[in-house]
């Protein structure tokens, strides 16, 4: 590595805090803090400077439930059907009753998602039923005649960890390291990577670049006493010591990438990080927004985690000009869904665990929903949903639920051609034509799904703006469901 030429008092500061060990620990934790990846691609966290303009502005925002929500439960028909639902859940049913319906089609959702009711009052909300990883249209014969190796079979079926990185890779290959969001976002080259309020997941990891991971509000956002703002005299030092290295040239390729990446850091930090750091009624807090988080704010403070990630997400759409690119990819999430047992209070059905968790997150897509409308960017954003799996139909001796595999999931914003459905609903039928069982101890409700993550995928990313070549691109299995590439529900 070259010799640095810096006056006295730089080299002074830097000596102080030791140059190789900050190289070896300090700039490594930054740029891991900042999202990005390894040291083979630690250049390519490259932050455009094209500006946001509200006429061609959009964004995705991926929610992942994680541990398998049980989508049966979220999502319940109304019609005929309900005496198949209720009579195999019994004890897990939703009274009819409570159920919030979903404009004019046969399903409610749960009661506990009340939050959702203006979504639902505007049209701006559509459930997509039987959702899955598939690599190609799947009969339940094909599924009993296949061999366990078949490509027809996605990976390591039923397992949490395993059907979390198909549904965020978009594919049925639980190896595959990169995730649909992030090829998405190389394909379109947007200027930014996936930013994520939920840590470094798969879904925002790609061949060039790792998420960039942000921490809630009122977090600081940067390396400790190194912030543009710090007003100290050795602070001010040591920063100067480190910018004057990471701006030096080095003998090696890989040594040049490294100082970019954390050029690249720093920068983003010191633009982004008054933005993160606003907390409701915080002078530079943004009215419209805290208003409509309100219902879910206290002293202050917003009452639930996945209401604090979409708080986040609410500022850095509002202030799309300071996060720039006029494509954004955000990614947040809510777990504990992993319902094996005491699902619901006994005796009432629309309270207990799983009715919690579905409060916190209808809570929060209210609250988001109703900010983005007030600021004029709902149409600018859909937000959908994803998970491990679905839930069985048939309850166990828990009183919960197991791994499963289809799924009933949702999307809304001011896009969403709302009021209608999507995707086939399931067959209620235990060890009928959607049912992976066909006797004994099989006989679960375990539906092989009848849409694919990938025509999920390939309907939001072409609203998002990508051609079909990217699609097939992004989307390795997308050509397998011939012309049935997208849902409509955008």
């Amino acid at each position: 590595m070259k010799t640095i030429t810096m006056n006295d008092n730089i080299n002074s500061a830097l000596s102080a805090i030791g140059r190789r060990n900050w190289l070896k620990t300090s700039g490594a934790t930054l740029a891991g803090a900042l999202g990005v990846g390894s040291a083979a691609t630690l250049g390519n966290l490259m932050l455009g400077s094209k500006p946001a303009y509200a006429a061609d502005y959009k964004a995705l925002v991926c929610i992942f439930l994680y541990g398998g929500n049980d989508g049966l439960n979220m999502i319940v028909p109304t019609d005929a059907r309900y005496d198949a639902y209720s009579n195999v859940r019994k004890g897990l049913a939703i009274p009819k009753a409570s159920l919030l319906g979903v404009g004019a089609v046969p399903f409610g959702l749960h009661p506990s998602m009340s939050g959702l009711s203006k979504v639902v009052a505007d049209g701006k909300l559509a459930p997509v039923f039987n959702l899955g990883p598939l690599f190609a249209p799947l009969t339940k014969g094909q599924y009993r005649a296949a061999a366990a190796n078949s490509e027809l079979l996605p990976d390591s079926l039923f397992s949490h960890s395993d059907q979390q990185i198909l549904w965020e890779t978009g594919t049925s290959r639980s190896l595959t390291r990169t995730g649909w969001g992030a090829r998405a976002a190389e394909a379109l080259a947007t200027a930014n990577p996936v930013i994520s309020v939920a840590g470094s997941a798969r879904y925002g990891s790609g061949n060039l670049q790792a998420p960039l991971v942000l921490p809630g509000p009122g977090s600081n956002f940067g390396a400790y006493g190194l912030q543009s703002t710090d007003t100290g005299t050795t602070q001010k030092l040591r920063k100067a010591a480190i910018d004057a290295l990471y701006a030096e040239a080095q003998d090696v390729t890989l040594g040049d990438a490294y100082n970019v990446a954390q050029r690249n850091a720093f920068n983003v930090s010191e633009r982004l990080g008054a933005l993160v750091k606003v907390k409701p009624a915080d002078p530079g807090a943004v009215a419209a927004i805290d208003a409509a988080f309100a219902p879910i704010t206290a002293a202050g403070r917003i009452t639930s985690g996945i209401g604090n990630q979409l708080y986040q997400l609410a500022k850095l759409i509002s202030g799309n000009a300071v996060v720039q690119g006029n494509q954004q990819i955000f990614f947040a999430s809510l777990g504990g869904f992993d319902t094996h047992g005491n699902q619901v209070i006994t005796g009432s059905p629309a309270e207990g665990e799983h009715a919690t968790l579905l409060k916190n997150l209808g809570d929060a897509l209210g609250a988001f929903y109703g900010a983005l409308k007030a600021l004029g960017l709902d149409t600018a954003v859909t937000t959908f949903t994803q998970s491990d799996f679905g839930r069985t139909f048939a309850i166990n001796n828990s009183t919960g639920t197991d791994h499963a595999w289809g799924n009933q999931h949702f999307v809304m914003g001011g896009a969403v051609k709302g009021g209608q459905t999507y995707g086939a609903y399931p067959e209620l039928v235990l060890g009928g034509p959607n049912d992976v069982g066909v006797s004994g101890w099989e006989l679960q409700g375990r539906w092989i799904p009848t849409t694919s993550v990938d025509q999920y995928a390939a309907t939001l990313l072409g609203w998002f703006g990508a051609s079909d070549s990217q699609l097939d691109a992004v989307l390795p299995n997308l050509r397998n469901f011939g012309a049935a590439r997208r849902l409509g529900f955008l």
